[in-house]
């Protein structure tokens, strides 16, 4: 049997209906549009809605809210640490060793086990990951953020109008 031998069973398909060719076959006169109105005539453009507002143009064009003092991390997890060669950790080795992304503020996680005494510096410690090198016998350094990436103090703050 080759491509050209196949066909479909006999009676399976049907020829479509030739609308709009005159009163000797169904579909004349009228060819299934009904009488006058919008639907017998011409086209209609996808998503017109008979002249109410669209629904594209109903929803909102912008969604969604960006902080503008919103301060993102590059996070290291203490399960990295502990592969980490070298005694002392900070942003610049990290960076160099390809660990965190060269630019932003790192923070470190708790996620894994510490069991050697590393001095650690970053920008942010979540609170287990701190608990977590100080009880390996290590210590943490906080450093500030970078001029330009903190937020603002808030008008009226008690701890700014002392």
């Amino acid at each position: 049997m080759k491509v050209h031998d196949l066909h479909p069973a006999p009676g399976s398909t049907r020829s479509r209906r030739r609308v709009g060719r005159g009163i000797a076959g169904k579909g004349g006169k009228t060819a299934g549009r009904g009488t006058k109105g919008q639907g017998a005539r011409g086209q209609i453009k996808p998503g017109f809605e008979g002249g109410q507002l669209p629904l594209t143009q109903r929803i909102p064009k912008l969604k969604g809210f960006k902080n503008p003092f919103r301060v993102e991390y590059n996070v290291i997890n203490l399960d990295t640490l502990e592969e980490f060669q070298g005694d002392v950790v900070s942003p610049e080795t990290l960076r160099a060793r390809g660990l965190v992304h060269k630019h932003g503020l790192v923070k470190v996680l708790g996620r894994g086990e510490l069991s050697r005494s590393l001095t650690v510096s970053a920008h942010a410690f979540s609170r287990s990951a701190q608990a977590a090198i100080e009880a390996a016998g290590g210590r943490i350094e906080v450093l500030p953020p970078p001029f330009g990436n903190g937020r603002p103090a808030a008008k009226g703050n008690a701890l700014t109008n002392r």
